[in-house]
C-alpha cells in the first residue's frame, strides 16, 4: 500500500482464489465484514458498492481479477483489487444519455479516494470506505 490507513486489524487476502464475478467478491466482502463485526447497514452498504465497481471495473477493462484483499483498520475498511491491467482506472464525465460510467463516480464518493499502485504485470487499486463517524452510527 502507498501509505498506512491506520492499525491493522483484521484482514483477508484471495489470490488465486480471487473472485471471477462481481457478486462472489460482494459475498466474501459480506462474510469478511461479518466476521470482523461490521454491523452498521450504512457502512456495510458503501463497502459492497465499492468492492462491487472495483472488481467490475477489473473485470471489464484490466483482463480480470488477480487478487482481493480486505482489511479493516482504524480509519475504515480497505478494498483492494489487483488485475493484469496496464491502464489507470477513468472516471468519464456524467452523461445520462450513455449506459455505464458511474461507478469511479460512487467509488470516489463512498471512499476518500482511489489509489493506483502499479505492479510487475498490473495495478493495485484500492480504496477506503471510511468508519462512520459516532453520532451516525
Amino acid at each position: 500500500m502507498l501509505h498506512s490507513p491506520g492499525e491493522q486489524r483484521a484482514c483477508r487476502e484471495w489470490g488465486w482464489d480471487a473472485p471471477t464475478s462481481a457478486a462472489q467478491a460482494r459475498e466474501l466482502a459480506r462474510d469478511f465484514m461479518t466476521a470482523v463485526g461490521y454491523h452498521d447497514e450504512r457502512h456495510r452498504e458503501a463497502v459492497l458498492v465499492v468492492v462491487s465497481e472495483l472488481v467490475t471495473n477489473a473485470l471489464r477493462h484490466a483482463r480480470g481479477v488477480t487478487g482481493l484483499r480486505l482489511s479493516q483498520h482504524d480509519r475504515g475498511l480497505t478494498v483492494s483489487v489487483r488485475d493484469a491491467g496496464n491502464r489507470p482506472p477513468r472516471t468519464l464525465p456524467l452523461d445520462p444519455g450513455r449506459p455505464g460510467g458511474f461507478g469511479m463516480h460512487l467509488v470516489r464518493d463512498l471512499t476518500e479516494g482511489v489509489r493506483v499502485e502499479w505492479r510487475p504485470g498490473g495495478k493495485n487499486v484500492w480504496a477506503t470506505v471510511p468508519q462512520p463517524r459516532t453520532e451516525e452510527r
